[in-house]
């Protein structure tokens, strides 16, 4: 009778007698070979199989216990967006594709790497026998693999243990690949607990190899000549989006253009990329964006679009006085040659990643004869813009305006801070009038737009970058729809402060209403209490003066807080939308 060893490595393609490895704790291996360090999940069934190959890898891999899926989904897509790699969703098959789809459709929108593992819950039946959560795509279920399909990058249905294993080799190498995004495995639930074969045909092979990969360099005379064309315009304006986050090249960027006197807009997921106290930076595009950025651009010679997909969220809706094709030199650098002229024709596209496209720049060296006067011309039309100026606006007794929030953010955030921000009005007074003073500051869902987005992500964004101070600052309804998010946070004993500007509504859609309100007052909600039934600390404001000082004084306390500040409900954040004519 063959000796049977109880190593758990990689099975021996030839087979030799040993106790072979599960399912589970297979695709576990191949997740830490592959340099995937945490899950979030909220487990349930098939997935609670899975736990003790993780218990057994707790060493090497970290699991975050999450209240729902939603919480999960965020945490795992803001993970992978601020380290570049891929955090793995972890869930029951009929949650995860439903509830846990917000964060899996950021990932894609946004090209967060992401891993969802997921499963069938057929409780070891055929799934054509009747259904009770089934997600075999059988008649009478649902199908879990077609849910995730149109939202990934890549997703496997997993009939055996070895289709298990290679899809999760091939789900890393697909999410990390760009440009990146989620990709997912959806096991059938009776093979997570069933064993390796000894003779696996094809032979699956540790994981290193199949991860192995060169990024194609940018065309040295594609760039050489946007060189010139940068060198030769009056007016250049490089338009950054996610893709100059993606490769962490703000810093870089902003020196470029600083050097040449190149004005820098931003899309929506790039607001901060570059110091927005940089003589050269206009601001966020957009409807929800400044006025500088959107007239800089109108009146731009040269477009260059870096990482830039030029989504509507950005253009005004792709108003056709902010991009004009034939009027305007267009360039478009990005990681995807489908993207190039995608929205708007091109006269050059340039593929490979902007950072390497950034540093050909510098190499080449762009000329500074015009910077002194393209910079001056930017700030001429940043003052008469009013970049620099929040206005005063007044609020209720007891109460204070989305401005005032914003100037105590602005006078709070320091070189070591990140900040978060979940959609609503807030957002958008944010997003108009902070000037993030330090490059890659900002995290937000800029791929959906979402409510209930900021929370978990700030909590997602404390685990990974332990050594920055985070701040959320979310609308009393985005808040509420992820507050389940405190309890992880004390759990993790995470060091985050929410900052809730706390309306009594949907602020957004009270003010498009006018004076038909309907379905968008709520009742008033005491925050601080609230986090403190969670087991997180909380206060309160009510005058203007005192955000900058909770701020400051909440981030001493530890743990995780809760700031509820009371925003005057008749606050609007009309006075920071640009629907003027350009």
């Amino acid at each position: 009778m063959a000796r049977r060893s109880t190593a758990r490595g990689w099975p021996n393609p030839g087979g030799n007698g040993q106790i072979m490895p599960k399912t589970n704790e297979m695709v576990v291996r191949t997740l830490i070979e592959s340099g995937v360090e945490r899950a979030f999940t909220l487990p349930g069934l098939g997935v609670t199989w899975s736990l003790p190959a993780f218990y057994d890898a707790k060493d090497d891999f970290d699991v975050v216990l999450c209240r729902n899926e939603w919480i999960a989904s965020i945490m795992a897509q803001a993970a992978g967006r601020l380290t570049g790699k891929p955090s793995v969703l972890m869930g029951q098959g009929p949650w995860v594709t439903t509830m846990g789809g917000l964060g899996i459709l950021e990932a894609h929108f946004a090209g967060s790497p992401m891993v969802v593992l997921t499963e069938t819950s057929d409780y070891d039946g055929y799934g054509q026998m009747g259904c009770y959560q089934t997600m075999t795509g059988d008649y009478g279920g649902a199908n879990a693999l077609a849910s995730l399909k149109p939202i990934t990058k890549y997703s496997t249905y997993a009939t055996s243990p070895e289709e298990a294993v290679f899809g999760a080799q091939m789900a890393v190498k697909h999410a990390s690949l760009p440009r990146m995004g989620p990709a997912a495995v959806v096991m059938k639930t009776s093979i997570i607990r069933q064993e390796f074969p000894e003779t696996a045909q094809p032979v699956i092979y540790p994981t290193g190899g199949y991860l192995s990969y060169t990024p194609p360099r940018p065309d040295p005379e594609a760039v050489a000549k946007l060189a010139t064309l940068i060198d030769k315009a009056e007016r250049p304006v490089i338009v950054a989006g996610n893709g100059v986050v993606a490769a962490e090249a703000g810093t870089a960027l902003q020196a470029l253009a600083e050097k040449a006197g190149v004005m820098v807009a931003t899309s929506y997921n790039a607001k901060g990329v570059i110091a927005e106290t940089s003589p050269v930076c206009a601001g966020m595009m957009g409807t929800w964006g400044h006025r500088t950025a959107n007239r800089m651009v109108a009146q731009a010679d040269l477009v260059v679009m870096l990482g830039a997909s030029m989504g509507p969220d950005y253009t005004r809706f792709r108003d056709p006085g902010l991009i004009r094709p034939g009027d305007q030199t267009l360039v478009q650098v990005d990681v995807d040659p489908r993207n190039a002229g995608w929205v708007y024709p091109v006269d050059l596209a340039i593929t490979g990643d902007v950072g390497d496209v950034v540093e050909m720049l510098t190499r080449i060296g762009l000329s500074e004869e015009h910077a002194k006067p393209r910079t001056e011309a930017g700030l001429d039309l940043k003052t008469r813009c009013g970049y620099f100026e929040l206005p005063d606006l007044p609020a209720a007794q007891g109460t204070v305006h989305h401005t005032d929030v914003v100037r105590g953010l602005q006078d709070f955030l320091g070189p070591d801070d990140l900040l978060a921000l979940d959609a609503g009005a807030q957002r958008i007074w944010a997003t108009f009038g902070l000037r993030m003073p330090y490059a890659g500051q900002l995290l937000v869902p800029g791929g959906t737009g979402v409510m209930g987005w900021g929370g978990p992500a700030a909590a997602a964004a404390k685990i990974v970058k332990p050594e920055k101070r985070v701040t959320c600052l979310a609308g009393d309804g985005g808040f509420m729809m992820t507050v389940q998010v405190l309890p992880t946070a004390v759990q993790q004993d995470l060091d985050v402060v929410f900052l809730v500007s706390n309306n009594a509504g949907l602020g957004m859609v009270r003010d498009n209403l006018g004076d038909k309100r309907i379905a968008v007052d709520f009742n008033d909600v005491d925050f601080a209490k609230v986090s403190e039934g969670m087991g997180a600390k909380g206060m309160t404001v009510y005058h203007p003066g005192e955000i900058r000082d909770a701020l400051e004084e909440a981030h001493k306390m530890g743990g995780p807080v809760v700031v509820d500040v009371k925003v005057d409900p008749e606050a609007s954040h009309h006075e920071a939308v640009d629907n003027a004519p350009l």
